[in-house]
Parts: structure tokens; C-alpha cells; sequence
């Protein structure tokens, strides 16, 4: 008789995992057809083990969370590892860094700040980027940031060219990463930066091609919101002045699901992407920053993603900047 029971839990076992298997496979068709993704006979069986292992972790942090953040997303075919390779910084810049007392602002007067509120809405936000498999994160949050504060300085706004700050600055390391006041410091250095379309992003780190004659504009200074990390200070300047560039942990957002929430317990505080912050808002009960990525408007929120406001969530409040057109 135990022989018996335990053949029948054996077969069970079997159907179970087959049935498993079964929809774990419809779901990885389902990714590659909604996703565009084509493999050779070689790399299916690999890439159809990575899916299904970032399922499970997806699955296992909501049932940790009690929230459905994680995902499928277009990158749930990377590992982690491959992940942070192609679309965070492989290399960081100056760890230890201190923020020289020069080039921390003064803050603005204190103000009621609005419940919501975006800088989309005042036409000085350009369409989401987006950066490939390149660690330029960094050229992107800096260019993003000198097109807002340029178009509220009233030169008009007008898409320019990271690939010149990725090409160009010899002080950071390209498609491997960098900082946004390397970025800032080499366009002051250079006299300035040009349009997108006259030296257009190609996802690589190739020779300078700059070009003074088709600048559009310089900067005149930057520096930081906080240095102490301050959420208060900072949602008091994105209002006054402007939207700001920060540096986050982004090593878990490759699953972020549209509508959700990013808390300072979905990630940690290991700084490795930059990103633009927007505006600010209240989801679901919840004070939220409005933050703009670069990895294309098939992810997040058409491309943005909602981070928990107050908590420091993903150390966004650590490094913050602003540049003056």
C-alpha cells in the first residue's frame, strides 16, 4: 500500500511540474511574440531558463511585498548580472566623492507643496529615450536635464546630443558609465553641446565627433539641490525651479510593473543608473516622484516608473543636480 501512495504522489508530482512547464512555456511564446524576440536553437533553452528563473523571483518578492511590483518585462530574458551589464554603469565614478560646498544651492523659499504636479505639462519635458544596450545612463539624465532647464531659460526646447557627452567626455567612461557632473563640467569645457539631430545617439561608445559650429547652447554653471539628502528640499526646488537629475539603485526595476509602486524595500541603495525626475504625485495613497527613465516607452509607465516619495526609495535622494542655461 506505500508503495502505492507514494507512485501515485510520484505521478502527481510529474503532472503538476508538465503542467507547470506547459504554462511557463505559453508565457515565454507569449513574451517573445509581444517582444519581438528571436533566438537560435542554442540560446532558446537558455534564455527560456532565465525567463522562467526571473518569473519565479518576480513571483517570490510580490509574495514578500503582499504587492504585484515584479514582472515580465522586455528584459525578463537577461540575467541580473546581464542586466546591470547592458543597461545600468559596469564602472562608477569616484565612490568616495564629496560634495564640494560651492556647488551646493541655496535653497528656494519655502513653499506649500501642490499634492501633483509635473513639468510634462509646461512643454520643457522631451519625449522619453532611449539608451540601448549602453551604460550612458548618466549622458542621458545630464542632456535631459540641460534641455529642460534651456527650454525654461527661454531658448526653446529642443532634443540634444548625449552621444557627443558619451563620445566626447574623456573623464567618464562612455557606454561603461559615469557621473551627470562629469557630463555638466565637460559641456562648460567644451562650449557647449549640440542638437540631437545634428549628432544623433547610435547606442556605442564611438570617437568624438563634436562639432562647435551646430551648438545650440551652453550652460553656465551646475550643482547640487541637497547634499544631505533631503526629499523635502528637493520637492520644494522641482517645483520652483525645475526638474533634477539623481542617480538611483536601479538593479531591480528590470521587472517593474506599469502602475506600481517602486519602495525603499524593493530596492537597495547601491547607486548604478541616472534618471530624470519629473514631478511628483499621490498613487494609491501613496507620495510618489515622477521619474523618467531612458529605456524606451515599452517600459514602466510609458516609460516612467513611480518612486516612493519620503523614504529616500533606491537612494534617489543622494545625488541630485540641476544645471543653469
Amino acid at each position: 500500500m506505500k508503495a502505492v501512495l507514494l507512485s501515485v504522489a510520484l505521478l502527481y508530482i510529474l503532472a503538476v511540474s508538465a503542467s507547470n512547464d506547459i504554462e511557463m512555456r505559453s508565457r515565454f511564446s507569449d513574451f517573445q511574440h509581444q517582444y519581438k524576440k528571436t533566438y537560435n536553437a542554442e540560446e532558446f533553452q537558455y534564455r527560456y531558463n532565465v525567463f522562467k528563473a526571473n518569473v519565479q523571483r518576480y513571483e517570490e518578492a510580490n509574495r514578500k511585498s503582499g504587492r504585484n511590483t515584479f514582472g515580465v518585462t522586455k528584459f525578463s530574458d537577461l540575467t541580473p548580472e546581464e542586466f546591470s551589464k547592458y543597461y545600468l554603469m559596469p564602472k562608477s565614478l569616484h565612490e568616495n566623492f564629496e560634495i564640494p560646498a560651492n556647488k551646493v544651492a541655496t535653497p528656494p523659499p519655502a513653499i506649500n507643496i501642490p499634492s501633483s504636479f509635473d513639468w510634462n505639462s509646461k512643454g520643457v519635458i522631451t519625449p522619453v529615450y532611449n539608451q540601448e544596450q549602453c551604460g550612458s545612463c548618466w549622458a542621458f539624465s545630464a542632456t535631459e536635464t540641460i534641455e529642460s532647464y534651456c527650454a525654461l531659460g527661454g531658448k526653446g526646447l529642443q532634443s540634444l546630443s548625449m552621444q557627443q557627452v558619451v563620445d566626447c567626455d574623456t573623464t567618464a567612461y562612455g557606454c561603461e558609465g559615469g557621473w551627470t557632473y562629469v557630463a555638466y563640467e565637460y559641456v562648460q569645457e567644451a562650449g557647449g553641446i549640440e542638437y540631437f539631430k545634428d549628432y544623433p545617439y547610435t547606442g556605442e561608445s564611438e570617437s568624438c565627433q563634436f562639432n562647435k559650429a551646430d551648438i545650440f547652447a551652453d550652460i553656465s554653471s551646475w550643482g547640487y539641490v541637497t547634499e544631505s539628502g533631503d526629499e523635502g528640499v528637493m520637492a520644494n526646488w522641482l517645483v520652483s525651479n525645475g526638474p533634477l537629475s539623481v542617480c538611483v539603485d536601479a538593479s531591480n526595476w528590470s521587472g517593474y510593473q506599469p502602475g506600481t509602486i517602486m519602495t525603499a524595500n524593493d530596492c537597495g541603495d547601491d547607486v548604478d543608473h541616472c534618471v530624470q525626475v519629473t514631478g511628483l504625485d499621490v498613487q494609491q495613497g501613496t507620495a510618489v516622484w515622477n521619474v523618467r527613465n531612458s529605456w524606451g516607452t515599452d517600459w514602466g509607465n510609458q516609460g516612467y516608473i513611480w518612486v516612493e516619495r519620503g523614504t529616500n526609495a533606491c537612494d534617489i535622494a543622494s545625488t541630485v543636480t540641476y544645471v543653469k542655461c
